[in-house]
């Protein structure tokens, strides 16, 4: 996928590869968004996920064409990572042997126990699915994503960030998931929850089918705030107008970039930040423990839980 030429000019510490995601991600965003027939005809799920409406915010401002909402996905929208739950999906239609799905077990408990994105889990994570989806077709990928979002995806959507989302939509807005998950998961996703599009990782593909390497790197950190300024300049945004909803640290490049940054389910060093800079913080979350409990539950391998769960004990006494 050739590197898009029209970013704006950016902070000195986004490295090459940072800025080729970005540009690959907004490239694939802006491609899948506008095309208007979904192939598999299905219609978006209208209105917010059942459950208690969030507070809405005084932003967005009705009829803002200029503006535009970018949120994180992991642990913003869905509760844990899109990638784990994926693995699973892939796992029950033998993609993968077990030792593999142990490994995404644990990664995912890890996920849910540290309650931020580790890099090296994510990155380790990432390798796996790549591994696991060389040589099958786009197309393929795309058609069984559908059926995973169902099984798995569907029910972890935090009503409060979705009602975030749907007033910028009800104010005219495009809304973008931005996420280091697959770009074609993230597309699913903010296909079935009625947004505009997804910024997310760009595997790379020759004929239809994934070669098991990466356009550039992941989407994290600075290359989310690349993806970012990409898709702004090419759609005209005034990121001063534009908001960003995020849960992690690691995404304090792309909340800077905007005039409305909110902070969703913070961590704790990106809750100090939003403090200390008067970010607004939401916490949908039914209590700060509770995403480090039930975490056989949340890894959803009834086989794994004994394992899991002195695993994570053990990770608790070492602490």
């Amino acid at each position: 996928m050739a590197a898009l030429g029209w970013l704006t000019p950016r902070r000195r510490s986004a490295t090459a590869r940072s800025v080729l995601a970005g540009e690959a991600a907004a490239e694939a965003a802006r491609k899948s968004s506008l095309d208007a027939e979904r192939p598999d005809g299905t219609e978006a799920e209208a209105g917010a996920t059942p459950g208690a409406p969030a507070e809405e915010p005084d932003f967005p401002v009705v009829g803002d064409d200029r503006a535009a909402a970018f949120f994180d996905l992991d642990n913003t929208v869905m509760q844990g990572a899109a990638i784990f739950h994926f693995g699973r999906g892939l796992y029950k239609r033998k993609f993968f042997e077990r030792r593999e799905l142990t490994r995404f077990a644990w990664q995912q408990a890890w996920f849910r126990l540290a309650g931020v994105e580790d890099p090296e889990h994510m990155q380790d994570a990432r390798d796996s699915a790549l591994s696991i989806v060389k040589g099958h077709r786009v197309s393929e990928l795309m058609s069984i994503g559908e059926e995973i979002y169902d099984e798995y995806m569907a029910d972890r959507i935090w009503p409060g960030t979705r009602a975030l989302a749907q007033a910028h939509l009800d104010a005219g807005q495009k809304v973008w998931l931005v996420t280091a998950a697959p770009v074609e998961t993230a597309t699913i996703i903010a296909r079935r929850l009625g947004l505009t599009g997804a910024l997310g990782t760009v595997a790379e593909s020759v004929d239809g089918v994934y070669t098991g390497r990466l356009v550039g790197e992941p989407l994290h950190g600075p290359a989310k705030a690349e993806a970012v300024r990409a898709l702004a300049a090419a759609e005209g945004l005034d990121l001063a107008r534009c908001a960003a909803y995020s849960d992690s640290h690691n995404d304090i490049p792309m909340l800077s970039l905007v005039g409305h940054p909110y902070a969703i389910n913070p961590d704790s060093k990106l809750r100090k930040h939003a403090r200390a800079r008067d970010w607004r913080l939401r916490d949908y979350r039914t209590g700060r423990k509770a995403a480090k409990v039930g975490i056989p539950a949340a890894a959803g391998v009834g086989a794994l839980a004994g394992g899991t769960a002195a695993a994570v004990a053990l990770h608790r006494r070492r602490r």
